[in-house]
């Protein structure tokens, strides 16, 4: 069997309809697992689930849309993963929000608390709902997307690197407290990846060209190469790893 084969497994992402989301629930298909596909509006998780269907054969993947800003839609993601598929094996806690781009003293207090919110509680909340299920079984691996920006100030990120940082410690946090149930957490620490979320970062050529020069890879990223992480983690290739951060960023973070 390979150490990366998730077959019989059931694997939760959240804000997977499209980006880097929708490449590591596909990735997770190729590799056997039974995905659920969520984000908060309900036709585009279901092309995406259908698509995977299509590729990998029915009942390969469900949709079921959730807003991650409601505990009572979390709650009912998992309630309705578990009537379809079982216990979940893995979740990816993927959906983020950044709504505000400039100096952090020019942020609304509302734009920070949803920040704040969508970024840290919400994976909070998702990550209790299912934990019990993976403790009560001694097996689960649940993965966070954070960022780069997580270990590095912005002065247009500001808030946005904050909740980042947060999901690293809130990682390794939970890690102390699973680990003796065999349940793993981990983050993912994606650097610029070419996706609709940071269309801001990229599409101008003169952004492109300040946010690759001194990226050792000259480029940014695409979403596809974030799914061989989460693979990773998600697999028994990564059995022995928890409460850690996977930097994906094309070495931009060394320079």
């Amino acid at each position: 069997m390979s150490l990366f084969d998730l077959s019989g497994k059931v694997a939760v992402v959240t804000g997977s309809s499209r980006g880097i989301g929708r490449a590591i629930v596909e990735r997770m298909a190729e590799h056997g697992a039974k995905v659920v596909v969520s984000s908060r509006k309900a036709e585009p998780c279901q092309e995406v689930a259908d698509a995977i269907n299509a590729k990998f054969g029915k009942g390969r993947a469900i949709a079921i849309a959730a807003n991650i800003s409601s505990k009572d839609q979390l709650a009912h993601l998992v309630e309705e993963t578990t009537q379809a598929f079982g216990d979940i094996h893995v979740l990816v806690c993927n959906a983020a929000s950044n709504p505000h781009y400039g100096p952090m003293n020019t942020i609304t207090d509302d734009q920070f608390q949803k920040t704040l919110s969508n970024n840290i509680i919400s994976n909070h909340w998702l990550i209790n709902l299912v934990a019990p299920q993976m403790i009560a079984r001694k097996d689960g691996s649940i993965i966070i997307v954070s960022s780069v920006g997580g270990l590095r100030g912005s002065p247009i990120l500001g808030a946005y690197c904050v909740s980042k940082a947060a999901d690293f410690q809130l990682a390794r946090n939970l890690a102390i407290e699973f680990g003796p149930h065999n349940v793993r957490i981990n983050c993912i620490a994606p650097g610029l990846i070419r996706t609709d979320f940071a269309r801001a970062l990229w599409d101008n050529p003169d952004n492109l060209k300040r946010s690759t020069a001194r990226t050792p890879l000259g480029r940014i990223g695409e979403p596809d190469e974030i799914a061989g992480a989460a693979i990773l983690l998600a697999s028994r290739a990564g059995n022995f790893m928890t409460g850690q951060a996977i930097v994906v960023d094309g070495g931009n973070t060394i320079t």
